[in-house]
């Protein structure tokens, strides 16, 4: 089994919570049950089994476009 399975880059991060990469950096910061990354040399992993809870406790915002 690979180690860093079940990690993902920040990358595929907002590829999965559908953000951009300065908000999953603010989400990192000032968002205090935000998961916490995995540092391996400068990259940082994120738990990708707890950015999808944490995005089930936290769905995204509607927006006017998805109401039509």
């Amino acid at each position: 089994m690979n180690e860093l399975e079940g990690w993902l880059t920040s990358e595929q991060a907002c590829t999965r919570l559908g953000i951009a990469w300065r908000t999953l950096y603010n989400h990192h910061r000032n968002t205090p049950d935000f998961p916490t990354p995995r540092k391996v040399g400068r990259t940082l992993l994120w738990p990708a089994a707890e950015l999808d809870a944490w995005r089930t406790r936290h769905p995204p915002r509607q927006t006017h476009a998805d109401e039509d």
